[in-house]
């Protein structure tokens, strides 16, 4: 089939790589033309595991091309997907402005037949806003709209879309429900078909849902630290529950992203719009932000004084195999520290470019490696889980550092090895140091 994604950030340019990579005939339209620059150029503007190659290939077997046009692309695609932001207000609830304006674009473009999809996370009821735009600029317009949302988790995108675990979309029309499936007949997955609103709301309550998991295990957390319990087994023990499972119940810093802090505040708000106030996820919140108050909390015990004291942060995105630092707790508690007058030396994998766009300060220095961040420091945190950062030599890293103490806020090490290494070594709900 020919398929349009109009936006080509995380979800619209993973999404058309492995769409090519099945077999369709697809094209990717953006309208910042630096971005499709360097795409036509080869490269890849954003870091994720085995999307670069996928691109690659498929730029290279004709079945992957990059545009600027709107028109070109709606030309193109039997189905056109609207995978553009839909970043939060300041109340948030969403801001669909990216979305109206792609329905806008659209509607002159529309020739013949056409499935319009919202791959977009959107509130409910936004499908029967992009149809009465693009009716209001193209009367006589032939389309129907449906509903598809995306369930891809960054630093597994690919894996997520080759081999879903299910495949979700909302239509109340048989002529588009038809297109979507033979979209979607070269993924062997689980199938479930929709209304509209149903698929929209599916999205916000799936991420809320495991946003709940993460928070209530971070409040079990707080009571094992006082219990003396070990957050580690308790959780093992919850998840051999098949009822409910281990996934997502990983004691931390709080969850954090582009994803899930935006569609939960986007759900609270779309609850109280229909006059159902969630107020379970407002507390779900509430835990999520007292989690790294916390955490500092801690450190600010053990140092006593936070001001010009010489800190390393190892990790910067929200979590590994990505390079996004949208809404990461880790930049969050960095931009903490260095209020309260510490000096902060940062590394992260995959994320060092982004955050040199970032302005963190002067009190906030980023360096080339773990090892250099920690040098000379009073105290270690690790905020984001990258593998690499338990195979570091922390015998090596203990003797560089001015003194021992090592603030865990992923439970990433091993409490026994560490304090074996001369640490002073905390995590979160792991009983006391």
């Amino acid at each position: 089939m020919k398929l349009t994604l109009i936006g080509s950030g995380y979800v619209g340019l993973t999404t058309g790589a492995c769409f090519a990579e099945v077999g369709h005939e697809v094209m990717c339209v953006d309208n910042d033309t630096g971005k499709i620059a360097t795409l036509l150029r080869g490269e890849i503007p954003i870091y994720e595991p085995g999307l670069a190659d996928l691109v690659t290939q498929n730029v290279a077997a004709g079945r992957l091309s990059f545009t600027t046009s709107t028109e070109e692309g709606v030309d193109h695609g039997e189905v056109v997907f609207i995978a553009v932001p839909t970043p939060p207000n300041p109340d948030g609830s969403v801001d669909l402005k990216f979305i109206e304006k792609v329905a806008r674009e659209i509607a002159p473009c529309l020739k013949e037949y056409k499935v319009i999809v919202d791959k977009s996370t959107v509130p409910v009821k936004t499908g029967e806003k992009v149809a009465e735009t693009i009716l209001r600029y193209a009367p006589s317009a032939e389309f129907d709209v449906v509903s598809n949302p995306e369930f891809l988790r960054e630093g597994s995108a690919v894996a997520d879309l080759m081999k879903p675990d299910r495949i979700v979309f909302g239509s109340n029309s048989d002529r588009a429900s038809a297109l979507m499936k033979k979209v979607y007949e070269p993924f062997v997955a689980p199938l479930l078909v929709t209304d509209i609103a149903s698929a929209e709301l599916i999205k916000h309550a799936a991420n809320s849902f495991l946003a709940l998991k993460i928070s209530y295990i971070n409040a079990i957390s707080e009571i094992c630290e006082a219990s003396g319990a070990d957050v580690e087994l308790v959780a093992e023990g919850i998840g051999m529950d098949t009822r409910i499972g281990r996934a997502f119940l990983n004691a931390g810093l709080g969850y954090g992203g582009s994803c899930f802090p935006k569609d939960i505040a986007a759900f609270i708000a779309i609850s109280e719009q229909l006059g159902v106030p969630f107020d379970l996820l407002k507390e779900v919140q509430r835990i999520n932000r007292r989690q790294i108050d916390r955490f500092i909390d801690r450190i600010r015990k053990a140092l006593w004084v936070l001001e010009e004291k010489r800190i390393a942060v190892w990790g910067l995105t929200f979590k590994p195999d990505t390079d996004d630092l949208r809404c990461s707790v880790a930049v969050d508690l960095v931009e903490r520290l260095a209020a309260e007058g510490a000096v902060v030396t940062a590394y992260d994998p995959k994320g060092m470019e982004r955050a040199r766009e970032l302005p963190l300060g002067s009190k906030i220095r980023l360096v080339a490696s773990p090892e250099e961040a920690a040098v000379g420091v009073e105290a270690l945190v690790i905020a984001t889980e990258w593998p690499e950062f338990a195979r570091v030599d922390f015998r090596k890293v203990r003797q560089s550092m001015l003194s021992p103490l090592l603030f865990d806020g992923r439970n990433l090490l091993a409490p026994g090895t560490m304090r074996g290494h001369g640490f002073d070594y905390h995590s979160i709900g792991r009983g006391a140091p």
